[in-house]
């Protein structure tokens, strides 16, 4: 398992202040629906349709901001996409009405999108040699921090008070705001000149579009466990509800202690393509037990629900290391923000439209509607390393023609 804070200097701030946020985050991510359900008293068709809509709004903003992070400096404009989200939720306290939620949860959730494309550079710039292995370490810490976040949560949903939900809301505002602060103690990111070619250089890389398109179909495994197995187990076994915190809990302690080694074996784009094809086979594999745990005893229900989350972890652990690679690898130097931007379209949309889906598919349908869930990601994975290759193909001849002297103009 990595330690918390391994190095000194930028790289220690950086995960001191991820570290910071992800426990607002995971305050957030546990029980911000139930704070608008229950606190605010808003109708749950109402939440889920609003939730829609921020994501939809905050897609594009990602690619804005990432390219404004690479010409403006990374370290202020990330700092500002924090302070931007933390006077965001604590609108939402104010937030009673339908309209006044959608405008503070699209603001707050385009904030963080527009975060995670400006961070973008400072990850390359402070990560060393290999900043996608930096970049699998911030993601074990921002578990640990969800982790912490989540069991706070747990006191305001026990507690269920008004004063105890607005506590959580304003408790992740000042997470964010905090973790804004100690970026002050980060060294500025010199603003990186343009490299020549169009303003939106990611938008027209059409191979580079193509991974993107793929990554967020694989991305909406992120919501296998985090809605579909929850309706799942309440609504279609016999497992005790106690088993959705379980499912959690042991999805977040693989991820704590192996992300960081899974992401040591993909050094490449061509290995971050096989691992793609890992991971779509794990996710076929884990829907296909899924389903087995109805009309079962209880304890088989368990067995069965936990083995399919473990394999199902390890398919995510692949997963997330082939889009570090792959996202870095493939973005030029000179536009790691607005690259990184256009690569988490496909998360955003995956955020967007996958609980609609897999409550359509999984829930609705039943058994069939798993097994199409997993076909999908399986041919996702077994797609991704032609992507790959095309995308090497695209990116080699750009450097060729980079490198390329230019012929001399001779006068007439």
């Amino acid at each position: 398992m990595p330690r918390l804070l391994p190095d000194s200097g930028p790289r220690r701030v950086l995960a001191v202040s991820n570290f910071v946020y992800t426990v607002g985050s995971g305050l957030y991510l546990t029980a911000g629906v139930l704070y608008f359900t229950e606190a605010a008293r808003l109708p749950a068709g109402q939440v889920g349709l609003g939730l829609a809509v921020a994501g939809l709004l905050s897609l594009f903003l990602g690619i804005a901001v990432g390219h404004l992070a690479d010409r403006g400096g990374a370290r202020g404009v990330y700092a500002v996409t924090l302070v931007v989200q933390a006077l965001a939720t604590v609108a939402f306290v104010p937030a009673t009405g339908f309209w006044p939620f959608v405008l503070a949860v699209s603001a707050a959730t385009g904030a963080k999108a527009a975060g995670v494309a400006a961070r973008g550079p400072l990850i390359r710039h402070h990560g060393g040699d290999r900043p996608q292995e930096f970049r699998a370490y911030l993601r074990a810490v921002t578990n640990v921090g969800v982790s912490f976040g989540a069991l706070l949560a747990g006191w305001a949903v026990q507690v269920g008070t008004l004063t105890a939900y607005r506590l959580m809301v304003l408790g992740t505002a000042v997470a964010c705001a905090a973790a804004a602060a100690l970026l002050v103690l980060l060294p500025p990111v010199a603003p990186v000149p343009a490299g020549g070619g169009p303003r939106r250089l990611a938008l027209r890389d059409r191979p580079y579009l193509l991974l993107t398109s793929l990554d967020g179909l694989m991305a909406i495994q992120f919501k296998v466990l985090t809605v579909a197995v929850p309706l799942w187990l309440v609504r279609d076994t016999t497992a005790p509800h106690w088993l959705v915190s379980a499912t959690m809990l042991t999805g977040t302690v693989l991820v704590v202690a192996l992300q960081v080694r899974a992401s040591r074996s993909v050094t490449s784009p061509a290995a971050g393509g096989l691992a793609y094809r890992r991971a779509g086979l794990a996710f076929l594999l884990a829907c296909a037990l899924i389903p087995l745990s109805k009309g079962v005893p209880a304890w088989v229900a368990v067995t069965v629900l936990l083995t399919a989350v473990v394999i199902h972890t390890i398919g995510e652990l692949w997963y997330s290391a082939a889009g570090f690679e792959i996202s870095f690898a493939l973005s030029p130097a000179h536009a790691t923000g607005q690259y990184l931007g256009v690569f988490g379209l496909g998360a955003g949309l995956a955020e967007a439209l996958g609980p609609g889906l897999l409550i359509s598919l999984c829930i609705g349908w039943g058994r069939p509607g798993w097994y199409a869930v997993g076909a999908m990601f399986a041919l996702t994975g077994l797609a991704a390393p032609f992507a790959v290759r095309r995308a090497r193909g695209g990116e080699q001849a750009r450097r060729a023609h980079r490198t390329a002297p230019r012929k001399a103009t001779v006068a007439s």
